[in-house]
C-alpha cells in the first residue's frame, strides 16, 4: 500500500527526519521496492521541496537570502536520506578503501542555492578507493540526475583535492565553500586542516591577485560597467559573483571558519567594515537573491540577465510600482543599478581592508622614498595614496587634491585610498562653491590622455584590420589615466553627486527601450569621453571632420561641461533639455564658471537634440530648414560646439547608434548651415548657385564625350530642387542613367550603386510616373531585407519620376552583396509591372518574424505629428512607430490612398521605435492646409500603426486625444517626446 508522503515541515531539520522516518517505514512495508518506484518518491520530494519554497517566497514568507539558505537545507535533508540509503552496506564496513563523505562545493556548499542552481558536489574517497565504491558513486550519480538535479561532481582523495586545488584557481575557490553533508566525517576532518595548509601556503595576497584577474576577464566578457540597461545579475559587474569574489577573499584571508557572510565578531574586531557598511552588504546580498530567485520562477530554467521582458514582471512582483512620473520598472531597475554600484564600494572597501590586514602594516611605512613632494601623498604599489597624516573627515578637500595629484602624476589611485574616499564621501558636500574644489573638477573633466602621433595616426587609418572593419578604434593604454578614469571614480564614490547634488537623480535611472545600453550617468561619462578622445586623436575615418573642428573650439570647459550634464534632466517627468538647461545654471554658478560659459552650456544643454532631429527627420535641401536652424545657432562657435555634443551623445548611446551615414548627413549640414552663418548661400542666391551647378556638370559632361543633345536634355530636365539635392558624380551617373534609359525607350530603369564611405547603398529608379510608385518600391525594397534610411523622390520636366534611396543591411552598414542588389532589382521591376503581391509577402514576413519577448515587452505607442510649419512648401508628416518589416511600405501606401503627393521620406530608428518624416503636397501641388482634411489623414496612419502594435504585443494602444484636442498644425516644441538620444 502507498502511504502519501508527510506533510513538509517549516523546519527544514524536521522535515528531513520525517522524511527518513517516511522511506524507512515504505521499504519496511515493501522490502522489494523497486528503483522506479523509490526513484518516483524522490522526485515528488524534490518537488514538493521546490514547491514549498516557491510558495513561501512567493507570499514574501521568505526574501531571497533566506530563501536560498532554505532551499539548500531541504535539498541537503534528501541528499543526506538518499546517500545514507545507497551507501548503508559501505558506511558500516571499516575497510578504508570503503571510506567516502559527501562534500558540497561552490554555491551548494556556501548553502546558496537558486531554484535551477547546478548542485556541486565532492566524493572525497580514500586514496585507493575499491571498485565496489566507484561502482556505487556511478549508481548514486544516475540516480541523481534521474531525479532531476543539475549536478556538477567531482571524485577525489584528499592528495588529489590538494593537488588540483594548487594548480587551478577554480577549484581551490569551490573547495573553499566544502561543507560536509554526509558519509565519513573523519574523512572530510582530516582534509580541512591539509586544505587551511595549503591556503597559507599559497597566500592571502596571491589568492586576491588570481580573483582580481578573474573578476577582470569575467567584467569583460558581461560588460565593464554595471550601467547595462539589461544586466546580468550573477555575472555582470556589481552582481553575485562579485559578492562571492569579496566573500571568498574574506574567507581565505581571515579563516574558513569565518562563515556568516561577513557578519562576524571579528570583522568587528579587525575594524574591516563599519556597522553601516555591514547593513550595506546584508541589504545588497538580499535584493539581489530575491531578484535571482525571481528570475528563475519567471523563466521557469536558470536565467540571470535582467532582460526588458523580465525587468516589468520582476519589479511588479517586487511591489515597484509607479512613482509620480517615474513607472515602476523604471523604479526597480534604478535601486537594482544602486545596488551595483554599492557592491562595486563594497569591493573597494573590503579588499583594501583585507589588503592592508594582509600586510599587517601601517600606510606611513610605506612613504619613505616614495612620497610625493608638496602633494601630501605617496605611492604603494605604484599607486597613489594620502599619507598617514591626511584625514579627509577633518579636511574634505584632500580628496580633491589626491585626484588632482592622481592626474598630475598620470597615475592609478590605489584601492585603499578608493575605500577612504568612499567612507568619507559626504563631506564632499561642503566643498560646493569652493573655488580650489571646483577648479580641481574642471580640470579632471577636461582631462584627455595623451596624443596620439602622427604616425600613430596614420597607422590607425591605414592599418588592414581597420579597413576591413570600421568599427574598430585605437584606444589609449589602459594605463592611462584621463577624464573618464576620474568620472567613474567621483561617481562611483559618490563625491560626483555630493559636489552636484542634481547628479545623483541621474545615478542608476535608466529608460526602457532599447535604444540606450547605458543609465544615464554611465551614457554622460561615455559621451564625455569620448570628447576626450576625440580631442587626442583617437578616431575613425567618419570623425575626422569632428576631431578637426574640436582643435580649434574656444569654449572647452563649456563644451565639457554641457556633454557630462546634458541629460541631467531626465527622469523628472518634462522636457529634459530644458530641465537640464535650468539646473545646469545653478551647477556652473557653483563651479565658478564665468557667466558666458554658464549661457554656452546652458544653451547647448536646451538644443542638444536640435541638429540630430534636424539631420535625421527634416529635409536639409529645404531652405527654411537650413535658415531655422540659422536663427537658433546664430554663431559659428555654437554651431561647432552643437555639432560636437551631438557627436559625442550619439556615439555614447550604443555602438549600433553612429554610422558613416549618419556621419554624413551631420557633416553635410553643419556644412550648409556655416555656409549661412558665413553670409553666403541665402535664399535668394538659390538661382544663382543652381546656375553655377549646372554650369559645371555641362563641363564634366562634355569631357566624358556625351552628345550635346544628351546633355542639353539633361539639363532641361531638373528643377531647382533636383540639383541642390545631389553632388555633382550623383548628378554624372544621372545623366547616363537617363540618356541610355531615352536611347532605349525604357520604361523603367533601375541601378544599384555602393558608396562603402557614406555605409549605403543608392538605389536610383527613373521610371514613367503612377500612383503608388513610391510605396511599391519600398515594399519591394522591404522584401528584399533592406532598411530604407532616406529617400528623395523628383518629378521631372519631361513626365519621369525620378526616385531615389539610400538603403542598408541589417547591420546598418552598406547593402554589397552582387546577388542581393540583383534580388533588389528585380523585387521593384516585378513590384512595378504588379506581378509579386507585397502586402502578403510583408504580411507572411511579419507572420513568422521572431519577436521574442524582450521586444514585445517594449509597448511602441503609435503617434503622428503633422506640422505645416517646418516648411514654407511642404506638410510634414511625423510618424512614429514600431519599426519592422514593411512599415515604410504601410504608411506610404496610406498616405498614397490620402491622394498626396510625397517629396522626401527620411527615415531613422532608435533601438526598436521607428522615426519616418515625409514632405507632401496635396494633389495641386500645395501644402494641406484644411484641418479636417488633416485629421483625417492623421486618424488613417494611425489606425495602420494600432493594428500591427496590437497584433504584435497583444496591448491595446493607449486612446489618443480626440481630433478636437490635438493641434495637427504645430511647431513641435518638444523634441524630446519624440527621441531621446
Amino acid at each position: 500500500m502507498k502511504h502519501p508522503l508527510p506533510d513538509i515541515s517549516s523546519n527544514p531539520q524536521q522535515a528531513t527526519e520525517d522524511f527518513r522516518n517516511y522511506i524507512k517505514k515504505t521499504l519496511t512495508e515493501n522490502p522489494e521496492l523497486c528503483r522506479d518506484e523509490l526513484l518516483q518518491i524522490f522526485r515528488r520530494a524534490v518537488g514538493r521541496v521546490q514547491s514549498k519554497v516557491r510558495s513561501d517566497f512567493e507570499l514574501y514568507r521568505l526574501p531571497g537570502l533566506q530563501a536560498t539558505r532554505q532551499l539548500t537545507s531541504y535539498i541537503d535533508g534528501l541528499m543526506t536520506v538518499l546517500f545514507d540509503l545507497i551507501y548503508k552496506k559501505l558506511l558500516t564496513s571499516n575497510q578504508e578503501s570503503n571510506f567516502i563523505a559527501l562534500v558540497a562545493t561552490g554555491g551548494y556548499g556556501r548553502k546558496c542555492l537558486a531554484p535551477f542552481s547546478d548542485l556541486d558536489i565532492l566524493f572525497l574517497t580514500s586514496e585507493h578507493p575499491s571498485k565496489e565504491l566507484l561502482d556505487t558513486i556511478e549508481l548514486h550519480l544516475y540516480f541523481l540526475w534521474d531525479m532531476g538535479l543539475k549536478i556538477g561532481h567531482a571524485i577525489r582523495s584528499i592528495p588529489q583535492c590538494l593537488a588540483t586545488a594548487k594548480e587551478d584557481v577554480t577549484v581551490l575557490t569551490a573547495l573553499l565553500d566544502s561543507r560536509f553533508i554526509s558519509g565519513h566525517k573523519e574523512l572530510f576532518d582530516q582534509f580541512i586542516p591539509q586544505f587551511k595548509h595549503l591556503c597559507e601556503e599559497i597566500g592571502s595576497s596571491r589568492f586576491i591577485l588570481e580573483k582580481n584577474k578573474e573578476r577582470h576577464a569575467r567584467h569583460q566578457k558581461f560588460g565593464e560597467t554595471p550601467y547595462l540597461v539589461e544586466p546580468n545579475i550573477k555575472e555582470g559587474r556589481g552582481g553575485l559573483r562579485d559578492l562571492q569574489t569579496i566573500y571568498w577573499e574574506y574567507r581565505f584571508t581571515l579563516g574558513m571558519d569565518q562563515f556568516s557572510d561577513f557578519i562576524t565578531p571579528r570583522i568587528r574586531d579587525l575594524n574591516l567594515l563599519t556597522d553601516q557598511e555591514i547593513n550595506r552588504i546584508r541589504r545588497a546580498h538580499n535584493f539581489l537573491w530575491t531578484v535571482r530567485f525571481q528570475l528563475h520562477y519567471i523563466a521557469g530554467r536558470a536565467e540571470d540577465r535582467l532582460t526588458f521582458d523580465m525587468q516589468p514582471v520582476v519589479g511588479g512582483r517586487m511591489g515597484y510600482t509607479k512613482h509620480g512620473k517615474q513607472v515602476g520598472v523604471e523604479r526597480f531597475m534604478r535601486h537594482y543599478f544602486l545596488t551595483a554600484r554599492e557592491v562595486q564600494r563594497l569591493t573597494y572597501v573590503i579588499e583594501s581592508a583585507l589588503t592592508l590586514h594582509t600586510q599587517k602594516t601601517k600606510l606611513n611605512k610605506f612613504e619613505n622614498g616614495k612620497f610625493i613632494p608638496h602633494t601630501g601623498c605617496t605611492l604603494l604599489e605604484g599607486k597613489i595614496l594620502p599619507t598617514a597624516h591626511i584625514s579627509f573627515a577633518q579636511d574634505p578637500i584632500e580628496m580633491m587634491r589626491l585626484l588632482k595629484c592622481a592626474q598630475t602624476e598620470k597615475r592609478a589611485i590605489h584601492p585603499l585610498a578608493i575605500h577612504q574616499l568612499i567612507r568619507w564621501e559626504r563631506g564632499a558636500a561642503s566643498l560646493r562653491g569652493n573655488e580650489e574644489a571646483a577648479k580641481i573638477f574642471l580640470d579632471l573633466l577636461c582631462d584627455t590622455p595623451k596624443p596620439l602621433s602622427p604616425k600613430a595616426r596614420y597607422k590607425l587609418l591605414h592599418n588592414e584590420d581597420h579597413v576591413e572593419n570600421k568599427k574598430t578604434i585605437l584606444l589609449p593604454s589602459p594605463d592611462e589615466q584621463y577624464n573618464t578614469n576620474w568620472l567613474h571614480i567621483l561617481n562611483e564614490t559618490g563625491i560626483l553627486g555630493q559636489l552636484m547634488p542634481e547628479w545623483r537623480r541621474t545615478v542608476g535611472q535608466m529608460q526602457f527601450d532599447t535604444y540606450h545600453i547605458f543609465t544615464v550617468d554611465q551614457h554622460s561619462i561615455e559621451a564625455a569621453k569620448l570628447l576626450a578622445l576625440l580631442e587626442a586623436g583617437y578616431y575613425q575615418d567618419d570623425l575626422q571632420f569632428a576631431h578637426k573642428l574640436l582643435q580649434g573650439v574656444q569654449s572647452k570647459r563649456a563644451l565639457y561641461m554641457a556633454t557630462l550634464l546634458h541629460d541631467m534632466g531626465k527622469g523628472r517627468g518634462a522636457d529634459h533639455s530644458e530641465l537640464g538647461s535650468q539646473m545646469s545654471l545653478d551647477i556652473c554658478a557653483r563651479l565658478n564658471m564665468t557667466a558666458e560659459e554658464a549661457d554656452t552650456v546652458s544653451w547647448l544643454i536646451l538644443h542638444h537634440l536640435l541638429l540630430s532631429h534636424t539631420a535625421f527627420q527634416r529635409d536639409i535641401d529645404d531652405p527654411k530648414t537650413i535658415l531655422d536652424l540659422v536663427d537658433t545657432i546664430q554663431s559659428p562657435e555654437r554651431l561647432r560646439l552643437l555639432f560636437l555634443l551631438t557627436v559625442s551623445d550619439m556615439r555614447a548611446v550604443n555602438k549600433k547608434v553612429w554610422n558613416a551615414w549618419k556621419a554624413t548627413l551631420l557633416t553635410e549640414l553643419y556644412n550648409r548651415v556655416a555656409e549661412v552663418l558665413e553670409g553666403s548661400l541665402a535664399t535668394p542666391e538659390q538661382d544663382s548657385r543652381v546656375y553655377r551647378i549646372k554650369q559645371n556638370i555641362t563641363k564634366l559632361l562634355n569631357t566624358q564625350k556625351l552628345a550635346q543633345s544628351s546633355i542639353n536634355e539633361f539639363m532641361n530636365l531638373g528643377y531647382a530642387s533636383y540639383w541642390l539635392s545631389f553632388d555633382e558624380n550623383t548628378h554624372l551617373r544621372h545623366a547616363h542613367l537617363i540618356t541610355e534609359a531615352t536611347k532605349n525607350n525604357a520604361l523603367l530603369t533601375i541601378q544599384t550603386h555602393p558608396l562603402p564611405d557614406r555605409g549605403v547603398t543608392e538605389v536610383t529608379v527613373y521610371a514613367a510616373d503612377h500612383s503608388g510608385l513610391f510605396s511599391k518600391i519600398s515594399g519591394a525594397l522591404a522584401i528584399a531585407g533592406a532598411s530604407i534610411v532616406d529617400a528623395r523622390i523628383h518629378t521631372l520636366t519631361n513626365g519621369m519620376v525620378l526616385d531615389t534611396f539610400w538603403i542598408q543591411d541589417a547591420s546598418e552598414d552598406v547593402f554589397d552583396e552582387p546577388h542581393r542588389l540583383e534580388r533588389i532589382s528585380e523585387l521593384i521591376q516585378s513590384a512595378l509591372d504588379n506581378t509579386i503581391d507585397i502586402e502578403q509577402r510583408i504580411h507572411d514576413y511579419n507572420r513568422h518574424a521572431l519577436y521574442g519577448r524582450r521586444m514585445r515587452a517594449i509597448h511602441v505607442p503609435p503617434r503622428v505629428v503633422i506640422d505645416n510649419q517646418a516648411s514654407n512648401g511642404f506638410t510634414v508628416i511625423e510618424v512614429n512607430g514600431r519599426d519592422r518589416i514593411g512599415l515604410l511600405y504601410d504608411v506610404t501606401k496610406t498616405i498614397k490612398e490620402q491622394k498626396l503627393q510625397i517629396s522626401s521620406a527620411h527615415v531613422t530608428t532608435y533601438g526598436i521605435r521607428a522615426v519616418d518624416v515625409f514632405y507632401v503636397k496635396d494633389a495641386f501641388g500645395l501644402k494641406i492646409q484644411d484641418k479636417k482634411r488633416l485629421s483625417i489623414v492623421r486618424d488613417a496612419i494611425l489606425t495602420v500603426l494600432q493594428e500591427v502594435e496590437e497584433n504584435i504585443t497583444g496591448v491595446q494602444p493607449n486612446t489618443l486625444p480626440t481630433n478636437e484636442t490635438v493641434e495637427l498644425i504645430s511647431q513641435e516644441s518638444n523634441p524630446d517626446s519624440l527621441l531621446n538620444p
